[in-house]
């Protein structure tokens, strides 16, 4: 059974048809790639799966359950976690703490408790640092353990975004553009850190442009062209198809 079904998936804004009518579904613990040109609406589409936009039409299932519409945070308990394209990080707080940010609905979240600072509180709260600190260390991010971020080169924290993610413990992460920015030893880095998350279980739907890494990664990749899907298959098949090579380069060339 797919982890993820999309059914006919449809938003307008206005006049402005951005996704319409796209279906497909995700098979758990791959890597699935979106591609497309600029304003293709591959951003949108990933915004209506994870709850920031709500459908005009269509509907989506996680383990057969329909989602669509649901806010950010009712998705988050379901295990749906996202990355975005610009760096959502706390710049005040230490990278640990960032990360630790991302476990807050698995936590204990009494008020009296926590003002009290009961045994139990004190004790999950050490256990939280070691897993966050583990987290760090699974991205490859160990010295900045004790760092603020703000000190952080613009690499590391596109992966601590990533463990922050992790720390929600999801079944399914969004990683929007997890490459961008990147010079080309980090682009490796992530690329090596994306096929590690989904080794250790999690299925991973990433939207990227790097052409190069999609192609390493990805086990399926989903094409957009002016929010409609032109073609889905292996790396190998979306590379030969006539109409992606027309999307990207023309069809003249």
């Amino acid at each position: 059974m797919a982890l993820l079904e999309v059914k006919q998936l449809s938003i307008q804004f206005g006049g402005v048809k951005a996704v319409q009518n796209v279906s497909f579904s995700i098979e758990p613990g791959i890597v699935y790639a979106v591609i497309g040109p600029n304003g293709a609406g591959k951003t949108t589409l990933f915004n209506l799966i994870t709850g920031v936009y709500t459908p005009t039409s269509g509907s989506i299932l996680l383990d057969g359950e329909s989602i669509g519409g649901k806010p950010p945070n009712e998705l988050a308990r379901r295990g749906v976690a996202r990355t975005f394209q610009n760096l959502q990080i706390c710049m005040n707080m230490s990278a640990l703490e960032n990360v630790m940010v991302g476990a807050h609905l698995r936590l204990d979240r009494n008020p009296l408790k926590a003002a009290l600072r009961f045994p139990s509180i004190k004790r999950r709260d050490a256990e939280l640092r070691e897993e966050s600190a583990e987290l760090m260390r699974f991205v490859g991010l160990e010295k900045y353990i004790e760092a603020r971020a703000d000190s952080m080169p613009y690499g590391a924290l596109k992966r601590l975004e990533i463990a922050r993610a992790l720390a929600l413990k999801p079944r399914i992460i969004f990683l929007d553009e997890p490459a961008a920015g990147l010079n080309p030893k980090e682009t490796i880095e992530v690329d090596e850190l994306v096929r590690k998350v989904a080794d250790s279980g999690v299925t991973v739907v990433l939207v990227e442009h790097d052409m190069k890494m999609v192609m390493n990664l990805s086990d399926r990749i989903l094409v957009l062209d002016y929010g409609k899907k032109l073609t889905e298959g292996t790396g190998d098949e979306v590379r030969k198809n006539p109409d992606v090579i027309a999307a990207y380069l023309g069809t003249h060339a």
